[in-house]
């Protein structure tokens, strides 16, 4: 949905004299809360019942295509391309129109007109290594689920005063693994997370308070794709999807004991 700006105008004036330069006006923003809020909640829904991003990067669009089959076609439902990729609005075009009902987004967006573009090709959430003001802002309006990277208690607790509704903990294994996850969550109960950077074992992740886990080389293998493994990127796919599916489970029971 696009974001309406109003911009009002006004005149300055005291004792009759008005001002030569009035300062900018203010820009209010309009939004349709309830067909935009309906569509980023249902993203994060997705994304808490996944437990697992799939966190693609290649050096060719061909080469993206053939090993995000192979992800999907072994159960992975929540797929981020990153921005690195050549020709990655492309890539995402041509995966909504084959799988309309998967979720997604694009990765390592650091700018709006990045942001706009992957939105134009059908982007269902953008995710950054920091927080991006303007993205933040036109998201709030918009249909597309941001997800900001963060690092410190202090960045955490601003991109949620900002209006966050997930955040990612980047790059969580410089900074103590699952540990940090536990440590942040006592706090931060209230506030979902995604754990990002050097993961390979989903489990002691959510077990330990974080939503979900972004998974890279534990998927896309490295070598696999430089030999064009597709169905080595397939099985690891598989046992990643089935990894996030047993630890959400392992979750749910304990929460309830």
């Amino acid at each position: 949905m696009a974001i309406t700006s109003l911009t009002l105008s006004s005149m300055c004036s005291c004792t009759g004299l008005q001002s030569s330069a009035p300062p900018p006006p203010p820009r209010l923003r309009i939004c349709c809360y309830s067909s935009t809020q309906h569509s980023v909640h249902k993203t994060l829904t997705h994304i808490h019942s996944s437990g697992v991003i799939a966190c693609l990067r290649a050096n060719s669009a061909e080469l993206a295509l053939k090993a995000a089959h192979a992800a999907l076609s072994g159960g992975i439902s929540v797929l981020e391309i990153v921005m690195s990729t050549p020709g990655v609005f492309e890539v995402l075009q041509q995966l909504v129109q084959e799988h309309p009902t998967t979720t997604l987004g694009v990765g390592t967006v650091l700018n709006v007109e990045d942001a706009k573009n992957a939105i134009n090709a059908g982007a269902k959430f953008l995710m950054s290594p920091a927080m991006v003001k303007d993205i933040m802002v036109d998201a709030q309006c918009g249909e597309v689920l941001y997800i900001p990277g963060v690092m410190t208690p202090t960045e955490i607790l601003s991109a949620y005063d900002s209006g966050a509704k997930i955040v990612k903990v980047y790059p969580v294994s410089a900074l103590g693994g699952s540990q940090y996850i536990s440590a942040l969550k006592r706090p931060f109960h209230h506030i979902s997370m995604v754990a990002s950077q050097g993961i390979t074992i989903v489990r002691e992740y959510i077990t330990q308070g974080a939503s979900a886990v972004v998974l890279s080389d534990a998927i896309f293998d490295k070598e696999a794709i430089s030999q064009n493994n597709f169905n080595e990127i397939c099985r690891l796919a598989h046992f990643a999807a089935l990894q996030g599916n047993e630890a959400l489970e392992w979750k749910k029971r304990s929460t309830l004991k």
